[in-house]
């Protein structure tokens, strides 16, 4: 019998935004959403470069099932708790060792500047120190993406250094800064 991962829960309440994780029907709305954000989203995200389709985004819920099941991402879809409409989606990624993980967020262009961001993070902030070892959060954004920015800083994460990185999109500037909080500053709020 393999090793039994340990998972986030499968939704996250944060106040007037629910994360729910994906289930494999969601692709359609999804490639609306991101079809109608495309401007917005891809000066900072590299894999709405090319133009995601449905099929790929089919993809990538097919993948965040299989990353789920493995413990390699947990990936959410954003749903406004007062419409029920499709906002965003966010995720926890295992990409930094055996005791951090990385929350990553999208928001759709018609939900930006509502607190959306914040609120996923804060969530997944706590799910991801909810994880057994995990000691460390962060988030990590180009230097030109303010909005991003300020996400982390408005949740008490310390930016930490700055990093040269990929430059995909062109829009990047190539350094990324790496915003973090420990386990007990993240309590101690």
């Amino acid at each position: 019998m393999p090793p039994t991962v340990d998972r986030p829960p499968d939704e996250l309440a944060a106040g007037k935004l629910a994360l729910l994780r994906y289930r494999g029907g969601e692709a359609p709305v999804l490639a609306r959403a991101v079809s109608e954000s495309l401007e917005h989203l891809r000066p900072w995200m590299p894999w709405a470069v090319p133009t995601p389709t449905e099929e790929s985004l089919a993809d990538f819920v097919r993948r965040a099932l299989d990353q789920w099941e493995t413990g390699e991402s947990f990936n959410y879809w954003m749903r406004d708790v007062a419409t029920a409409a499709f906002v965003g989606g966010a995720g926890l990624h295992a990409r930094l060792g055996p005791a951090a993980i990385e929350i990553g967020y999208w928001v759709h262009v018609g939900w930006t500047r509502r607190g959306f961001a914040s609120a996923a993070a804060r969530a997944l902030t706590s799910a991801g120190f909810g994880l057994s070892g995990v000691r460390r959060v962060e988030i990590h954004c180009d230097v030109a993406n303010v909005a991003s920015a300020g996400v982390p800083r408005r949740l008490g994460y310390r930016l930490e250094r700055i990093v040269d990185d990929e430059a995909e999109p062109a829009s990047r500037t190539g350094r990324s800064m790496i915003w973090f909080i420990d386990a007990d500053s993240w309590s101690a709020r």
